[in-house]
């Protein structure tokens, strides 16, 4: 049996993806009971897999990538999910934070992040990666961006340009 065929699926197109992906491209980790969406440029692949397991697997695909870097965004709502309401959720907000180490976190309310994605989808694709998680408000967004120009590179690059055309 080859190695290739050991690779589930879902990584394998992970994998093709992220060739092609680059800023402005994103990824979600999403739970089970998140729902296909219209826009074309969206697509949706099953993992069958634990959401731990594929997170860590496409932050460590992405992190291999030295042409993107990942802006992660999560449900502000996922704060306030209780044990109660859902069983396992201190633990599974304790293992999210332990994948997601010291990375740069955005949370904004699930509406908000669903309403960025789907403007995204408008000019850039999108790929989901449904797993088996299910508790409330635990995707993950993952926003592509430039793994070779930060922020602060274009910021700078922005007051330069300006600054000559001021002159």
């Amino acid at each position: 049996m080859s190695e290739k065929s050991t690779i589930p699926r879902w990584a394998l197109k992970l994998c093709d993806a992220l060739t092609l992906f680059g800023h402005r491209n994103w990824i979600v980790v999403a739970d089970a009971a998140y729902p296909v969406q219209s826009r074309p440029g969206i697509e949706m692949i099953d993992t069958n897999a634990q959401q731990i397991d594929v997170l860590r697997s496409v932050l460590d695909f992405v992190a291999d990538s030295s042409h993107i870097r990942a802006n992660v965004f999560l449900d502000h709502e996922l704060e306030f999910v209780s044990e109660k309401d859902a069983p396992g959720v201190a633990n599974y907000r304790h293992e999210l934070q332990a994948v997601l180490g010291d990375s740069l976190i955005v949370k904004l309310p699930h509406e908000q992040i669903i309403h960025k994605l789907d403007e995204a989808a408008q000019v850039f694709r999108v790929l989901i990666l449904k797993t088996k998680m299910a508790i409330p408000y635990t995707s993950v967004f993952l926003e592509l961006d430039c793994g070779y120009w930060s922020a602060e590179a274009e910021a700078r690059l922005r007051a330069t340009i300006a600054s000559a055309e001021a002159s």
